[in-house]
């Protein structure tokens, strides 16, 4: 979006760059633009032609320019943002993205690319104005998970993968302690002295093509670095697809702004996908050298 607003603002300016000084020419000038204006409008030359051209496209591209900045979601389907991702999913062999709510962007992405982790392929959709980060990878293998989010205002959604109780069939069935389990381990991966009055407030389980999901709410008080503490409130979907881990996406906001922001994050939370097998294509190889 910031690129997009930064070419349309050029594009603007370079338009603007052809109109006339603001300044008077004198009376011989004037003659000498009127009598060229009166004999270019009968004979246009080439070189006008280019001009007007250059002009009238340069115009049509500042105004597209600016009906993408006011319609986000139609500079994702003309980027082909749905298309790529359900592309990759499908490569994949995994069922794709059916439909894009308005406002939002999909987001497909392999976490478990370095030789340290079991990859999963992971997909959700987030609001189109989120900062996306994804994990970093170097030789002594990969660090960091996938996340999206407006982090000025507090609101994310974040992969996370927990381990302890390793590979966990029918995920539904589960007693409560265990979501309780994964999602203080998901919020708590800075320590455990960051949060305080942590409680799972509901639990709805899904099922979709074949796998288990449960959707999970849930309340926490963030206890900030600075010696304040923040309410948030959130949503999560947890399943457990293989790996020998559990699979957590889960989404939370500041309590004041819940009321604005829970619908948003439920439509995250029950967009999320998580797959396993057939993915060691994935992985990263590097070339260390003799």
């Amino acid at each position: 979006m910031v690129k997009l607003s930064i070419i349309t603002l050029s594009l603007l300016t370079s338009a603007n760059a052809f109109a006339p000084l603001a300044c008077k020419p004198n009376s011989v000038a004037m003659t000498q633009m009127r009598s060229a204006s009166s004999s270019d409008n009968n004979h246009p030359s080439a070189e006008q032609d280019s001009r007007r051209s250059f002009m009238t496209k340069t115009a049509s591209i500042a105004i597209a320019g600016v009906s993408l900045l006011q319609n986000p979601s139609t500079a994702l389907a003309l980027g082909g943002g749905l298309k790529k991702v359900n592309a990759k999913l499908q490569a994949y062999g995994v069922p794709p993205i059916a439909s894009l709510p308005d406002g939002f962007s999909p987001l497909a992405e392999v976490w478990g690319r370095g030789k340290n982790r079991d990859p999963l392929l992971v997909s959700f959709v987030h609001p189109i104005d989120w900062v996306v980060t994804v994990p970093s990878q170097d030789v002594n293998g990969e660090d960091g998970t996938i996340q999206a989010g407006e982090y000025a205002r507090g609101d994310t959604a974040t992969f996370f993968v927990y381990t302890d109780p390793g590979k966990v069939d029918n995920i539904a069935s589960q007693p409560k302690e265990l979501f309780e389990n994964a999602l203080i381990k998901s919020i708590s991966q800075k320590g455990s002295n960051i949060y305080q009055n942590f409680k799972v407030t509901k639990l709805v389980p899904k099922t979709v093509d074949g796998q288990d999901y449960m959707i999970c709410d849930f309340k926490y008080t963030l206890l900030t670095g600075a010696g304040f503490e923040v309410d948030r409130q959130g949503v999560a979907s947890v399943t457990s697809v293989g790996g020998n881990s559990v699979q957590v996406l889960w989404t939370a906001s500041t309590a004041i702004r819940w009321k604005k922001t829970e619908q948003q994050l439920r439509t995250i939370a029950d967009s999320f996908r998580c797959y396993a097998g057939g993915l060691e294509g994935s992985k990263i190889e590097y070339d260390l050298g003799a």
